[in-house]
């Protein structure tokens, strides 16, 4: 069979996946990125001597009897990567008015000290913490089978997932209610607002559940270099595997003909011609602006226009010169002291602490990192005016150093360095749609949506990436690249190999 030529537009991790299965499976790839590096949101930048990570929290199926631990090994995402073992969630405490702990619990990966914990805070609540424990403990030794859940996935291998998910399946649909609607049933207002908070109010009760699972069961990981560095080793594979990779390529237009789409042409006005085209960008961008609409029906437009989006948000970090011993790597609060990130005022303070880990600053030193809520037309607006799009960010910066002042004395003068993202950071480098983050919101119905990785009337053409495969997260969009292809070679005849 002859090889054909696929261009792939955009760099982040869904594109370079699926220029990598591209290459595995004997077809040309040609990845072109906008940015001067590979990744898109998950990316990291230096400012003096620290380094500031933007995307990885922890990393789902990263042990060795995962299915998702293979498909991180064949697209070389572990290569050079050190993972640390997650036993810390993180800690949640609710403050006074002069910012003293008054109420606070962990998430651990000790399941049965955490049941005992939320048992002790709210007797009165024992029956949803055994809910909770068997939720848990259901998917403790999940063993999804990754490469079952695929379009075009064989019918020997749905059958396989089936079998070895039974367990589970009946809380995928008993419990996909959101998370925020379960806890309502939970009498005591803290302990309601940890379960809340845990993760995304909005998410179906059995991610929490898989998530817990994940945590519990020891597979969940932290990465101990930067997310940059993950993306790195992404692009290393592709290029390893003969793929090439293009930066600085911003792409100004699909090129289609006869309703074909035949390659792509840069802002510059070079055109690149492809046999296949494949779009792991922006979605919005990519129907609207790179193909002009013409191939958007109203179900799609509807889509774009009301499903609910991933908050925008504002990362403010600290390189301090201290270190925070017996701290923990995350922190949620929720205080008397209300932050306001442009016209978006919350009581819910989330923060992390990069400790002892000498990737991310000096010794001696921490980077300690605030996200906030934010809304996308706000920061739209003051973006417009440089002057005070820089003063809001300074004000913001001042505001959560005031925060952190009470709980670490002192710190306002020990911080070396002061950096702020904001959504417009966000439109500058991944151009995600209203600054949403994770693409659509992870509610009941979006997750179990399926978006055709098509558009009506185009051929040549696919999509690939978390605008069409919801869910958001390092796998998700790894795993899209990796179906897309797999689409691919269906429709081309080809034989998807068997990974191992």
């Amino acid at each position: 069979m002859p090889t054909k030529s696929i261009a792939i537009v955009g760099g982040g991790l869904a594109g370079l996946s699926a220029g990598i299965f591209a290459r595995l499976c004997g077809l040309e790839a040609h990845v072109f990125e906008q940015h001067s590096l590979p990744g898109g949101v998950c990316t990291s930048w230096k400012r003096k001597d620290f380094l500031i990570d933007g995307c990885l929290h922890w990393l789902m199926g990263a042990n060795p009897d995962s299915s998702m631990y293979r498909i991180y090994e064949q697209v070389g995402a572990l290569d050079g990567m050190h993972l640390k073992v997650l036993h810390h969630f993180g800690r949640f405490t609710w403050l006074d008015e002069k910012g003293q702990s008054v109420r606070s619990m962990d998430i651990t990966s000790n399941l049965d000290q955490m049941l005992k914990d939320w048992r002790n805070l709210s007797p009165q609540d024992a029956q949803v913490f055994d809910i909770l424990g068997k939720g848990i403990r259901a998917f403790q030794d999940y063993r999804a089978d990754w490469d079952a859940t695929e379009e075009g996935a064989g019918w020997w291998a749905r059958l396989k997932m089936l079998w070895t998910s039974r367990k589970q399946f009946s809380y995928f649909g008993s419990y996909r209610m959101p998370v925020e609607k379960f806890a309502e049933q939970i009498q005591d207002p803290f302990v309601r607002w940890q379960i809340t908070n845990s993760f995304v109010p909005q998410m179906p009760v059995f991610f929490l559940f898989m998530v817990l699972g994940e945590l519990t069961g020891g597979r969940l990981a932290r990465i101990e270099e930067s997310s940059l560095a993950f993306a790195q080793a992404l692009a290393k594979r592709l290029e390893s595997l003969g793929g090439k990779i293009s930066y600085r390529a911003d792409v100004d237009k699909i090129l289609v003909e006869n309703d074909r789409a035949v390659g792509l042409r840069l802002v510059d006005g070079t055109e690149h011609r492809a046999d296949i085209t494949v779009s792991a960008a922006d979605g919005h961008s990519t129907i609207f602006k790179l193909l002009g609409g013409r191939y958007a029906d109203a179900a799609i437009r509807k889509r774009y226009e009301t499903h609910p989006l991933f908050e925008p948000i504002v990362i403010v970090s600290f390189g301090v010169n201290r270190s925070f011993p017996g701290e923990p790597s995350a922190h949620s609060i929720k205080q008397t002291h209300i932050v306001n990130t442009g016209d978006c005022p919350q009581d819910m303070f989330y923060y992390k602490i990069f400790n002892e880990n000498p990737s991310f600053a000096p010794s001696g030193k921490t980077v300690v990192q605030a996200i906030l809520r934010a809304k996308y037309d706000i920061w739209e607006k003051l973006s417009a005016d440089r002057v005070a799009y820089d003063r809001e960010k300074q004000r913001i910066s001042e505001e959560v150093l005031g925060c952190l002042e009470p709980r670490y004395p002192g710190i306002s003068t020990q911080v070396e360095m002061t950096d702020v993202a904001s959504p417009m950071t966000y439109i500058r480098y991944t151009r995600n749609y209203h600054a949403a983050w994770e693409g659509w919101l992870m509610t009941p119905q979006a997750f179990m949506e399926r978006i055709p990785k098509t558009l009506p009337g185009l051929s040549g053409f696919y999509m690939a990436g978390q605008w069409v495969q919801p869910g958001g997260g390092i796998p998700t969009v790894i795993l899209s690249g990796r179906s897309v292809i797999r689409k691919i070679c269906r429709a081309e005849g080809r034989i998807f190999p068997q990974f191992t």
